[in-house]
């Protein structure tokens, strides 16, 4: 099971949630924490996740979840509301890059992405999740890539792509059917000729005999 699964199925899923994205970060500009909560110091990986309650009305959080060194348990940081979320900079909106911020009203972190693609697909996620359940303050997306916001986007591209194979097997099948038809009617053709010339033979048989 990958990270990002059991994040899903120990964190979110006990709570009645289900996770929409997550991404796996390291901050740009390192805290110095010489205490961890848990006991002592170490190493740990840094999720973000957005996740939404399947109980209406729904509500979407943006949760950060550690995962320690030497231990397989996730660990549920710090969350927010989706209302909370002010800015999402994306740093650069000329060229794919791993980095990005996020702004809170109570908190403010620079972070890097594992790898571009995975930032891109993170943010797109989570502007289409603002687009859809927040309803009264919508954060500002700034230095965002125009495919992330909508339009020509991964997901409609990816989507654009399906439809396209639909279309081409479809006119593929179509074309195969035209041409089965065709090679039906050529039969029903020979058929019918066969049989003409076969009534006509006999005709001249009978002749021959009287």
């Amino acid at each position: 099971m990958s990270a990002k699964s059991a994040i899903n199925k120990v964190v979110f899923t006990p709570h009645d949630e289900r996770m929409l994205a997550a991404v796996q970060v390291k901050r740009r500009t390192k805290k110095k924490i010489p205490f961890l909560a848990t006991g002592g110091q170490g190493d740990y990986m840094t999720f973000i996740c957005v996740s939404v309650t399947n109980r209406k009305p729904s509500h979407v959080s943006i949760t950060k979840v550690k995962q320690f060194q030497g231990s397989s348990a996730f660990v549920k940081r710090s969350q927010w509301t989706i209302d909370q979320l002010q800015q999402v900079n994306g740093i650069d909106p000329n060229k794919d890059c791993a980095e990005f911020d996020l702004m809170f009203e109570n908190a403010f972190d620079q972070w890097v992405a594992g790898s571009a693609g995975e930032k891109c697909m993170f943010i797109q996620i989570l502007h289409h999740t603002c687009q859809r359940y927040n309803a009264t303050r919508k954060p500002e997306f700034v230095n965002c890539q125009s495919k992330l916001l909508g339009g020509n986007s991964i997901l409609h591209s990816a989507a654009d792509s399906v439809t396209s194979a639909v279309q081409k097997a479809s006119q593929a099948l179509n074309e195969r059917g035209e041409r089965l038809g065709r090679a039906e009617e050529r039969t029903a053709d020979m058929m019918n000729s066969a049989e003409q010339f076969s009534v006509t033979a006999q005709k001249l048989a009978m002749k021959h005999k009287c």
